[in-house]
């Protein structure tokens, strides 16, 4: 009975642990060879990148030939000018770099071969704030007001403590009624 105890409070705390720091795998481009100069502006990975949500914690799988071409991580203004001067960093692995998306904001990729940025192959990714993870769909587009509305005062919850993301303490509140119910067994 002590080992079922164990067993039922060890797997709560491990479904927990995992829930909340889950980020998902995606594959750029969609397809295993989208690393490649466009065909044209609407083949560029920046069309497919606007139809995704990214968030804190995903990480992008770029797939290549890494012994022809290699993925720069750069600023905002080496991504504009395609310079590879001074990359943020630099993949060479070719066929599975993985890259964590750990902070919200603007992540700009160039490729590294010779004129390859020149001619198309770039990335900017948008990763969405931590407030911002529970949508799912991205927001149908809207232009931007002239004038920005004044922002709204902030609203509090009491139970803001109990407001774990993404359903977690729901998932948490339903494990430990189990462990409660197995344990009394």
């Amino acid at each position: 009975m002590a080992f079922l105890r164990t067993l039922v409070w060890f797997s709560a705390l491990a479904f927990v642990l995992f829930r909340v720091g889950e980020g998902k795998d995606i594959l750029v481009g969609g397809s295993e060879d989208a690393w490649k100069i466009p065909k044209n502006a609407s083949d560029s990975l920046n069309q497919w990148a606007r139809k995704h949500r990214f968030k804190v914690g995903d990480f992008l799988i770029f797939k290549y030939n890494g012994k022809a071409d290699s993925v720069l991580q750069v600023t905002g203004e080496n991504y504009e000018s395609c310079s590879t001067s001074k990359p943020i960093k630099e993949y060479k692995d070719g066929n599975n770099t993985k890259v964590k998306l750990n902070k919200s904001g603007p992540f700009y990729f160039i490729s590294g071969a010779d004129g390859h940025c020149q001619k198309g192959l770039k990335l900017e990714v948008t990763v969405i704030s931590e407030k911002h993870r529970h949508h799912d769909n991205p927001p149908a587009f809207s232009p931007k007001p002239a004038i920005a509305p004044a922002p709204e005062p902030a609203k509090t919850s009491p139970n803001k403590a109990l407001a774990y993301k993404d359903g977690t303490f729901l998932a948490l509140a339903s494990l430990l009624g189990l462990a409660f119910a197995f344990t009394s067994v």
